[in-house]
Parts: C-alpha cells; sequence; structure tokens
C-alpha cells in the first residue's frame, strides 16, 4: 500500500485540507478579526481609565452608570490583565480560532507566563467560579 494522500479543495472562496482519516481542515490565508473580542478588551480598557482616572470610585459605581450589571464588568475588566502578545493577537486578528470572548470571560491566570504555560488557555482555563470572581483578580494581581 501507498503513503495516503491528503486532498485540498476549494469551496466557498477558502481552502480546506482534507487529511487522509478524512477530517477536514479550513485554511486561512488572512487574520480573522474577532470584532466582540475587540470590543470587550477596548471596553475592558477603557473603564480600567476610568477607574484609574478616579471617575468611578468603584465597579459598582460604573456599573450603576452604564446601566450594566456589576458582574459583567468584573468579567470584561479582567481582560486588561491579559498578555500583551495576547492583546495585540486579538487585535490583529492572529489569536487561535479557539479564543473566544466566552473562553476569556471565565477566570484565567493573571501570571503572563502561566497563560501562555496553560494548554486550554483559550478554551476556558478553570471550571468553577468564586462569588465575585474578578474583584480578587483586579484588587490583588499576582
Amino acid at each position: 500500500m501507498g503513503a495516503a494522500k491528503a486532498n485540498i479543495g476549494k469551496g466557498g472562496g477558502r481552502k480546506s485540507v482534507i487529511s487522509p482519516d478524512g477530517v477536514s481542515t479550513m485554511v486561512s490565508s488572512r487574520p480573522r478579526v474577532d470584532s466582540a473580542l475587540v470590543k470587550a478588551l477596548a471596553r475592558a480598557f477603557r473603564w480600567r481609565r476610568l477607574l484609574e482616572a478616579g471617575v468611578y470610585a468603584t465597579i459598582d459605581e460604573m456599573a450603576a452608570a452604564e446601566k450594566i450589571n456589576a458582574s459583567y464588568v468584573c468579567r470584561v475588566l479582567r481582560l486588561t490583565l491579559l498578555a500583551p502578545d495576547t492583546v495585540d493577537a486579538i487585535l490583529h486578528g492572529r489569536q487561535p480560532a479557539e479564543m473566544t470572548l466566552a473562553g476569556l470571560m471565565r477566570p484565567f491566570p493573571v501570571g503572563w507566563g502561566q497563560q501562555f504555560m496553560m494548554r486550554n488557555f483559550t478554551t476556558g482555563l478553570a471550571h468553577g467560579s468564586s462569588s465575585q470572581p474578578c474583584r480578587e483578580s483586579w484588587d490583588s494581581p499576582s
């Protein structure tokens, strides 16, 4: 028997590689900017600036002014703790396909080295949460 070969096909303007076991893998030649992730990052850094400037004294005060849930504000603010390389990758659409806003809204290590060492960083690091998950991360980054 000869070696199995992969087939390359084109469908819908995208190239896909069909591996010998029949699994299709999409190949993208351009970055895939996730507008939801970019918008959440922009919000996170804006809110952090507002807190640091003293416009709002607390997360609860900011959430009330923005008319959104304080828990959501906490989870979004946590995105400011992402490693600069990760933020840059998201802004330029170079993040892994598995990296989603939902996955990043879950608790993750605040240490940049730890973020990259985690195998499942992009898909949901920690299962479970405390009653106020972001306050711990925001108030005392380790």
